[in-house]
């Protein structure tokens, strides 16, 4: 770091030069921040390389991107402009043949979600109290003025939405209000009590390893961000009196919409996109508010015909249940696509990058996993004592090293056989599933492993794998 006083250049280019800045303190770094004496901040990490990845923050520059990211990472601007056509005007201007479908059904891409009363989907939250629950009622403390007037003009404007109603509700939780880094006030409720004495909703989580399954043979991909699902479902009429909440001015209302905070939201909310896309599950599985869409060439059409045949029927579902996308966030015809922290393409599934790279140091060697892994493993045991020593940090660095070195996973095709190479050691046994692409290229399509339990590791190496 530098201040006025130094003399070193202003350009980063040349690690070295910062790592000859006399040290200061975390007290006087505190001190001349606070009084603006500090312009500039450099983050050094070091690799296995001797190579320095260098990021600048200027305090006058407000595009500066404050993050530390090691040399080779994708850059900001890269990322944002990865998918250009995320904007009506840059999918028209880009030629992505989605432009025109997008323009036809631009009244579920809003800005903003519309302040109304959503439809009736046939799916509805409901709140299953564990039974001999009392009354849920937590006293309402007092606010400050501006906060009580925040809270009365929330809860006015969602009174003429339709989403809320006045209460004679027994129960009643608190509200308050949270400042948001950006300003402002976020309204919150002290659903507390009604979420311990709610019974946890055994909703099915869609598996990441079946979403990825079902886009196997795919080549165009499309992800669309729904807008939050809170105040998009409705309440169960006999469930309305449980969500009351009190205001500091004395008003006691009751949601007729999913509020935010409650138990079991995110169940709802995904139960309910998986209800309305049950007919599209082949192509376009979803994942709470997200939902990716796949298509293939097929019938005579080329794969971008059947994708936009695939999209207007997503969007047209949308349309008919008013559930909104968020435009920005969408993306639409891409050969590659994130899904679920990894990225997906005709190629196969691969991790993310730049998150990968965000691991230093690499290590130089991926041999001896079994015995390099246990003892982390004997380390996590419930009778074990905690005692961090050198083994274990190499333990840590050897899986740190995996993630950042993950190789690109082929989707399974299930009309293609499988074949199993299996291992095993003192300690554990593992196997990769493998299948050959059509370029006759042997490729991994998963990797599973498991440590050996006492009676196992005395079996013969012969008899381990099986």
């Amino acid at each position: 770091m530098k201040n006025d006083t130094d003399a070193t250049s202003t350009s980063v280019s040349h690690a070295h030069h910062a790592t000859k800045l006399p040290e200061l303190s975390r007290k006087h770094f505190l001190r001349d921040l606070k009084h603006g004496e500090i312009d500039q901040v450099c983050v050094t990490v070091v690799n296995d390389t001797t190579s320095i990845a260098v990021v600048a923050v200027d305090a006058e520059d407000p595009a500066s991107d404050g993050r530390t990211r090691p040399k080779g990472a994708e850059p900001k601007i890269s990322r944002e402009t990865r998918y250009p056509a995320q904007t009506l005007q840059a999918l028209e201007a880009s030629g992505n043949p989605v432009a025109p479908l997008v323009r036809e059904f631009i009244d579920i891409f809003p800005d903003k979600g519309p302040a109304i009363l959503p439809p009736d989907r046939e799916v509805r939250h409901e709140v299953d109290l564990v039974p001999g629950s009392k009354y849920c009622v937590t006293r309402q403390w007092s606010l400050p003025r501006d906060q009580v007037e925040a809270i009365d003009a929330f809860f006015e404007n969602r009174k003429q939405a339709g989403r809320v109603r006045e209460s004679l509700s027994p129960h009643s939780s608190s509200t308050f209000c949270v400042k948001k880094a950006t300003g402002g006030c976020r309204i919150v409720h002290g659903f507390n009590k009604l979420n311990d004495a709610t019974i946890p909703a055994q909703t099915p989580i869609p598996r990441k390893d079946m979403v990825l399954d079902t886009m196997s043979g795919s080549t165009t991909y499309s992800a669309i961000d729904l807008m939050g699902g809170f105040y998009q479902i409705l309440m169960h009429e006999k469930d309305v009196p449980l969500t009351a909440v009190r205001t500091p001015s004395g008003m006691l209302w009751e949601w007729l919409v999913m509020p935010q905070g409650i138990k079991n939201a995110l169940a709802t909310f995904n139960r309910m996109v998986s209800y309305l896309l049950r007919p599209f599950r082949d192509f376009a599985p979803s994942y709470f508010d997200d939902i990716f869409i796949h298509s293939r060439a097929e019938g005579g059409m080329t794969d971008v015909e059947v994708h936009l045949i695939h999209l207007r029927q997503v969007f047209e579902v949308m349309r008919e249940n008013k559930l909104y996308a968020n435009l920005k966030k969408c993306i639409f015809c891409a050969p590659e696509v994130p899904v679920l922290r990894s990225y997906v393409s005709k190629e196969g599934v691969h991790a993310d990058h730049e998150k990968a790279e965000a691991i230093w140091p690499r290590s130089s060697s991926d041999s001896g996993w079994d015995s390099r892994l246990r003892p982390l493993s004997q380390l996590l045991k419930a009778d074990a004592k905690w005692s961090w020593r050198s083994e274990h940090q190499a333990a840590f660095e050897a899986i740190k090293a995996s993630l950042s070195t993950a190789p690109v996973l082929m989707l399974p095709d299930h009309s293609k056989p499988f074949h199993v190479v299996c291992d095993a050691s003192d300690f554990a046994i593992s196997y990769v599933l493998m299948q050959f692409d059509d370029e006759g290229r042997e490729r991994v399509v998963t990797y599973q492993s498991r440590q050996l339990k006492p009676a196992g590791r005395n079996y013969p190496c012969t008899i381990r794998c099986y």
